[in-house]
């Protein structure tokens, strides 16, 4: 085990979580205060705080000049944020299906699961109106956007879904473990976080095919996983951060201790929240 060993620290306050990299940001959502953060990537430092009028969840996701945030209590919905003004432009009337889910961005739309039968809708941007609504199976709550593809998994089925994102329709539905959540894609790959063992499974982004699933020993409820700088990571409370080589699918180093539950990668760096304690952390991804 190695000890995380910070670039910076930043002083956040309350419980950040869902975390967005934009050109000049990185963006925190912070349940407690109701706000979404931002951070300069220059400086370290928080340079707004976004109120919003109610507890943010479920992810976080950047397009179209906004940040967006859904909303799981108050005024329940769907906040968008302009990125250049730090303004709730609009709160959109769709409600998140799961406090633990996700939201995406492909080149046209917004992605977002919001009941729990698993109903994808799929918003436009220019009107801020639903253009589509397309019904996944129920458990599936967390999609992400790559190369032309919605990815959700669906956590009740243990499967992952690879939805066309010009048409909407399903491509295939794969088996890959138990208790799948989070998601991320890289190396020509979706990793795929199981909350039942803490592994993870590697799937061909081509062929929608499972592969090799990696033990990584972070099993439980919350956590996250990115891509960035040839490698897969992981985090979870108490193991803060896990990095998996995405050329070998093997755990290469993992830190114990306190802190996690959100990673991203972008600046050069990786940035870790410790959810607990009010922080994040900036670190490099070596």
């Amino acid at each position: 085990m190695s000890e995380l060993k910070p670039i910076a620290t930043i002083e956040l306050g309350g419980k950040p979580d869902w975390t967005v990299i934009t050109d000049d940001a990185v963006w925190v959502s912070n349940s407690e205060l109701r706000t979404i953060q931002r951070i300069d990537p220059e400086t370290n430092e928080v340079v707004a705080q976004v109120a919003l009028p109610g507890e943010p969840c479920s992810g976080l996701t950047y397009g179209f000049g906004s940040v967006w945030s859904p909303i799981c209590d108050g005024q329940k919905g769907l906040a968008r944020i302009d990125a250049r003004t730090n303004h709730v432009t609009a709160i959109l009337p769709v409600v998140p299906a799961n406090d633990e889910g996700s939201i995406a961005t492909s080149e046209d739309s917004v992605w977002f699961v919001t009941n729990k039968v698993g109903l994808l809708l799929r918003i436009d941007p220019k009107t801020n109106s639903v253009r589509q609504e397309i019904r996944l199976s129920p458990g599936a709550f967390n999609p992400i956007y790559s190369d032309g593809t919605i990815w959700v998994t669906n956590i009740e089925k243990g499967t992952l879904i690879a939805v066309d994102a010009n048409t909407g329709e399903v491509r295939k539905e794969e088996s890959v473990g138990k208790q799948p959540r989070f998601l991320t894609a890289g190396e020509g790959s979706i990793w795929v976080l199981l909350q039942s063992d803490g592994s993870v499974t590697r799937v061909d982004a081509k062929t929608v095919r499972a592969g090799a699933n990696t033990p990584a020993g972070i099993p439980g409820h919350g956590g996250e996983i990115c891509y960035g700088n040839g490698a897969v990571w992981a985090t979870v409370i108490g193991i803060p951060l896990t990095k998996i080589d995405a050329k070998s699918g093997r755990v290469v180093k993992q830190f114990v201790g306190v802190g996690g539950d959100s990673v991203r990668y972008g600046h050069g760096s990786l940035w870790l929240t410790d959810l607990q304690h009010g922080k994040m952390w900036r670190l490099a991804a070596n």
